[in-house]
């Protein structure tokens, strides 16, 4: 059984792997390129893959960020693993890493 268990967890990581997105917790992790940091504004803009819990397909956005300290060594040009969800209305990245 634990074998079994490992195996389709391999299965799950891959496909998560080839399809341009990770697994963080609840909410899988979009790939994207930053195109742009606002640091006035506290927003930033992404060049990005399907946003899946957000039923979006891929395109260039604006989104907020949920902590402006989000935003310190973020440069344009950067490869990034990013959440999203809508945080009171808008937008808003709720976790980012730099890849």
């Amino acid at each position: 059984m634990k074998t079994l268990m490992t195996l389709a967890f391999a299965l799950f990581a891959s496909t998560a792997v080839a399809e341009g997105t990770h697994s963080h917790g609840d909410m899988e992790m979009s790939m994207g390129t930053i195109t742009k940091v606002d640091t006035q504004w506290n927003r930033l803009t992404i060049d990005h893959g399907p946003l899946e819990n957000l039923d979006m397909e891929a395109m260039t956005m604006v989104f907020e960020v949920v902590d402006p300290a989000m935003l310190e060594g973020l440069s344009e040009g950067q490869e990034v693993a990013f959440t999203a969800d809508r945080v009171k209305g808008k937008l808003t990245v709720t976790e980012i890493t730099v890849e």
